[in-house]
């Protein structure tokens, strides 16, 4: 029976536990939901609900079918890739190392402007929660919390991402924004470059050890002789 349970937990068959908020780490149910929401202790993912305000979705039509101001799709990229560089490097400068950062697209409350951020290290991710949930951005308190998502492949619409998604924006799985290839050429560099520079840094600690270790050699070395020339010296043993 354990066995059972633990190989359906988290899917559609696990009628405890909540199978959507164990893959995209929310749920359009929130606290009503009937199913229990396992919010994780430790994590390598950390979620900013609603943070990223898209114009283009905030000057929809209720039913999402038109726009009602005038954002050129020009300008909603330069928008949002403003947006996803000053996270970025905010929370990769001050926290550690991100292997990945996500952005939902999608119109509904649990996902609209959710922000994923995931750290190479499960102690950056906690402390960055606990950092941010002291913090504002844009005029609005950041709310943080860990999240039970480290595979998006499973979060993700793949229809969406086939260009086939029917719900639109109130679809239950993410539909991330992408970034310009400009902002990604940006970050892949940037990141290159400081791993250029952490193995510098290895590369000059090893350097500074294995000197050390010369200098210990010789120092030994030097005591060595040091005692053979005073045993020489004594007519105990030696040429002396």
């Amino acid at each position: 029976m354990a066995e059972y349970l633990a190989s359906i937990f988290g899917t559609e068959k696990d009628k405890v536990n909540c199978s959507f908020y164990f893959k995209i780490g929310a749920c359009r149910h929130g606290d009503r939901c009937s199913r229990i929401h396992n919010k994780p202790t430790f994590s390598q993912t950390c979620l900013l609900q609603n943070l990223y305000v898209n114009p283009q979705n905030s000057a929809k039509s209720a039913d999402g079918s038109h726009l009602v101001a005038n954002v050129s799709d020009e300008e909603m990229q330069e928008h949002y890739d403003n947006f996803f560089e000053d996270v970025f490097i905010e929370c990769e400068d001050k926290y550690g190392e991100i292997e990945e950062m996500n952005v939902c697209d999608n119109l509904g409350d649990h996902l609209v402007g959710n922000v994923y951020i995931k750290f190479r290290r499960e102690e950056d991710a906690e402390r960055a929660v606990n950092d941010l949930n002291n913090r504002w951005f844009g005029g609005r308190p950041v709310y943080a919390e860990l999240s039970p998502v480290t595979d998006f492949r499973e979060a993700c619409c793949r229809q969406y991402e086939m260009g086939e998604c029917t719900r639109s924006g109130f679809c239950n799985f993410m539909h991330l924004k992408p970034i310009s290839r400009d902002l990604r050429r940006y970050l892949y560099s940037r990141k290159k470059s400081k791993g250029r520079s952490r193995s510098r840094s290895r590369s000059r600690g090893r350097e500074r050890r294995r000197r050390s270790r010369s200098r210990d050699r010789r120092s030994r070395s030097k005591d060595r002789r040091k005692g053979r020339d005073e045993k020489g010296r004594d007519g105990r043993s030696g040429r002396y």
